[in-house]
């Protein structure tokens, strides 16, 4: 009953999502309050399943702040490490706007391609992919599509195509390290597997799919925006430098970016978890910005926020009710020990539920099916932790709420009244999506098996 309960409160919340008439952080705090009452309450009379979903012991927890020699992010309900990490960054990216960082660096890439816009798309593609593979993928977007707003405002075209192609390489570029996506530090923490494990491995397949992704990307949208740039060499830009209003408070934002940078690298060895840099950051930056700090608070998508805190208690329902459980083992049983068909049902199966459960869960509900399916199945674990991750990473990025890049990107676009719909989202990133697990299911047959 619970199980029932669950499911269908995570259908209607999707299928509200989709229909796009209520704002989706209300969709989303409104399904979590259902399953609050219904699943946890009437169905379950759990008030612990109730206290784990919402997670609020977390902050009180050293683990919270500080976790050498353990993944921090690998718990049920509420991923506050999450929450508080996002508001961090967003905080960042704020004071580094006021400060005129993003204006300088979009007229400077501006001015490198010659204020040309597929150039700018594929420049853009290659920086979030290499960018995500040290920093966090929400990072990368929240630093790339404030760029790209600007610089469509200052070249007249529509910087829709190029949020949607930043997130898919970002998610791409992310596969490709253990420090990249998060379900990659939960996989890589708990089977033991190092940074150059996961560059020697995904890494090769996301390198070999980046080429293809570049090439589709230029294809989909080299007609739109070469349409859409028609003010190159018509207009005066002015210089760069120019944007720079305030060399202290630019030269401050530049060290707290570069810090942020450092910091998320490092974070495995320093035992400093993403709330802890999170946190950071943003007071940092709130007391480097002085009497702006108040306006950066203001200014900061408090709906993007509420959306994510929804999302995770109702995720949290399908969790408590063991709904993924059922759904990870049933991938042993209808595999038989058939290596490829197990292979590509973890893969496939991976991505699919990825694309509309966030993945960072469903990662951790996966490695112990894995762990059983070797030990019992006689596979290698390796080959099966290379496949989880792929289909979690690249999986979440058919879909607007797969991965929290997504929801960023396109909460980003929104507040500058750029409108990403579902049916425009999943009209280019789908086949994106399977060409690239098409791509990693023949690279792990040709390597592994």
């Amino acid at each position: 009953m619970a199980t029932v309960a669950a499911v269908t409160i995570f259908v209607l919340m999707f299928v509200l999502i989709v229909l796009d008439k209520i704002k989706r952080h209300y969709v989303t705090l409104g399904c979590g309050l259902l399953t609050l009452v219904v699943v946890f309450g009437f169905c379950m009379h759990s008030m612990p399943a109730i206290m784990e979903t919402l997670s609020l012991h977390s902050f009180i927890e050293p683990s919270f702040w500080y976790a050498a020699g353990e993944h921090e992010e690998a718990v049920a309900g509420i991923n506050w490490a999450t929450i508080v990490f996002i508001a961090g960054m967003m905080v960042m990216v704020e004071g580094m706007g006021r400060a005129g960082f993003f204006r300088w660096l979009c007229l400077s890439i501006a001015k490198a391609v010659k204020y040309r816009a597929v150039p700018i798309l594929i420049t853009f593609m290659l920086m979030s992919a290499v960018l995500a593979m040290f920093i966090d993928s929400i990072t990368v977007i929240l630093f790339l599509a404030a760029v790209t707003v600007e610089l469509a405002q200052l070249l007249k075209f529509n910087p829709v195509p190029m949020i949607l192609a930043e997130i898919f390489c970002a998610n791409l570029g992310g596969s490709a390290t253990m420090c990249g996506d998060p379900p990659n530090i939960i996989i890589g923490t708990s089977l033991h597997y190092s940074f150059s494990d996961f560059v020697t491995n995904t890494g090769l397949i996301a390198l070999i799919s980046m080429v293809f992704i570049v090439l589709y990307f230029y294809f989909c949208f080299r007609k739109e925006l070469s349409k859409n740039n028609n003010t190159a060499g018509t207009v005066s830009y002015p210089n760069p430098g120019e944007a720079i209003e305030n060399k202290r408070a630019f030269a401050i934002s530049c060290v707290i970016f570069a810090t942020a940078v450092v910091l998320l690298v490092t974070h495995a060895q320093t035992g400093l978890t993403v709330a802890t840099i999170g946190l950071f950051i943003a007071i940092v930056t709130l007391i480097t910005s002085g009497k702006d700090a108040m306006i950066i608070i203001k200014k900061l998508d408090y709906e993007t926020i509420f959306f994510f805190i929804g999302l995770f208690v109702v995720v949290g329902g399908l969790e408590q009710t063991g709904a993924l459980t059922k759904v990870a083992e049933y991938i042993g049983q209808v595999s038989e020990g058939n290596i490829y068909l197990m292979i590509a049902i973890v893969l496939w199966v991976s991505a699919i539920a990825s694309a509309f459960v966030d993945n960072i869960p469903f990662a951790a509900t996966m490695i112990p099916v894995i762990k059983t399916l070797s030990a019992t199945q006689g596979v290698d674990l390796d080959v099966l932790a290379w496949t989880l991750s792929m289909g979690t990473d690249i999986g979440g990025s058919a879909t607007p709420i797969g991965a929290s890049a997504n929801v960023v990107g396109i909460s980003m676009a929104a507040k500058e009244g750029h409108i990403i719909g579902w049916g425009k989202y999943c009209k280019y990133a789908v086949p994106a999506t399977i060409l690239v697990m098409v791509i990693s299911m023949v690279c792990i047959y040709v390597r592994y098996l």
